[in-house]
């Protein structure tokens, strides 16, 4: 059985679980337009005792793809991602592959992150082609039969998805928990002129919201009734 102060604290601690949810759910529906966002949850557990705790899971199912007839945008096609690296030399990882040729001809992201190890994009190449496998080439003239191979987009995966955190800007970075960068060889993942979507629902974005909203009002009126019942104690007393 119960007590007074126990309703009270599993409610407080249910509306606060409740509440740190919401807030996960809404920056999925933000993030709904996002290239290549991954939605993420908090999971709920419920212990013996009544109370209730969460772990954050980010779920990595494939999003939708999308035709874009641009050549400068490329897909996953499938479990991965591209490294980038910053001016200043920082590593991260990203799915977003709405990529853009660099002040200097390099392919980089759209704040200028350089992808890969480098690949320089010649300014008067007829066209160039991302291969299913990261080979980027480049064709001199419409009757080329020869293309220069630029260079290489690379893709890794990692033991532990779940260790990636995120850096901002649709990056990630990884802990110790994520293990090792491991370079994927002899794939067909890439798609140039598309681009993934982000894998978030809004139609269970808004019925999670609604669920969560409710819940977290029913604690709140359960604090307020404890509250009642202890002024009326307290009034009796006197």
């Amino acid at each position: 059985m119960y007590s007074m102060q126990g309703i009270v604290r599993r409610s407080i601690d249910n509306a606060i679980n409740q509440f740190e949810r919401l807030g996960r759910v809404g920056n999925n529906l933000a993030n709904f337009n996002t290239r290549g966002y991954k939605t993420v949850n908090f999971e709920q557990m419920l212990h013996e005792d009544g109370y209730l705790t969460g772990a954050i899971r980010t779920d990595y199912k494939q999003g939708s793809i999308q035709i874009t007839s641009n050549p400068y945008d490329v897909a996953i096609d499938g479990v991965g991602f591209i490294p980038v690296f910053s001016p200043s030399g920082e590593v991260a990882y990203t799915r977003d592959g709405a990529f853009k040729q660099g002040r200097d001809g390099y392919l980089v992201t759209n704040d200028d992150w350089i992808v890969g190890n480098g690949i320089k994009i010649p300014t008067n190449c007829y066209k160039f082609d991302i291969k299913p496998n990261g080979d980027v080439v480049a064709y001199s003239a419409v009757d080329d039969a020869n293309p220069k191979l630029l260079g290489n987009i690379p893709l890794v995966r990692f033991e532990n998805p779940q260790g990636l955190e995120q850096y901002g800007r649709n990056k990630l970075i990884p802990n110790e928990e994520a293990g090792k960068a491991i370079l994927v060889k002899n794939h067909d993942c890439f798609r140039q002129n598309n681009l993934e979507n982000s894998n978030t629902s809004i139609y269970n974005g808004v019925t999670d919201m609604l669920r969560l909203n409710a819940s977290m009002l029913a604690s709140t009126r359960m604090i307020k009734v404890v509250d009642d019942m202890y002024n009326k104690a307290i009034n009796i007393r006197e």
